[in-house]
């Protein structure tokens, strides 16, 4: 499906958050599995290390976002608040654009389960899974 079909609505994705993180692009979405594919660029602002590596907040901040969207894709008027969520280090996130993957593992009545990947197919930098808490969107 394309990525124009998610509405981002301001209220629940407000623009200057998602400026402030790095976002820049939904690059696919698949509404019956609950997926996105979302793109993020990392500055200057987001390093240490002399520039070499992305601060490790800012790569949760993207993987949490692209959960949010994935539940969002799935369930236009639902929203999630994270539980928990699990991060797993595999590489270095460095300057530059990255691809997260988000889909929905498990939908339940009031939780829901997620995974998500940053970097590629065949690179992946961090895996993570989470824990939400399901609610409908207050409009």
């Amino acid at each position: 499906m394309s990525p124009s079909l998610l509405d981002l609505d301001e209220r629940r994705f407000p623009r200057p958050l998602l400026d402030a993180i790095g976002f820049r692009e939904i690059l696919e979405v698949d509404r019956q599995a609950g997926a996105v594919a979302a793109v993020y660029e990392a500055g200057m602002a987001f390093t240490h290390s002399d520039g070499a590596i992305v601060q490790g907040g800012i790569a949760a901040a993207w993987i949490d976002n692209a959960m949010a969207l994935a539940v969002a894709a799935r369930e236009r008027d639902t929203m999630v608040a994270t539980l928990e969520m699990k991060l797993s280090w595999l590489g270095e996130v460095t300057l530059g654009r990255h691809v997260v993957r988000a889909r929905v593992l498990k939908w339940g009545r009031t939780v829901v389960f997620l995974e998500a990947s940053l970097g590629s197919e065949a690179d992946v930098l961090v895996r993570a899974s989470s824990t939400g808490r399901l609610f409908p969107s207050r409009k």
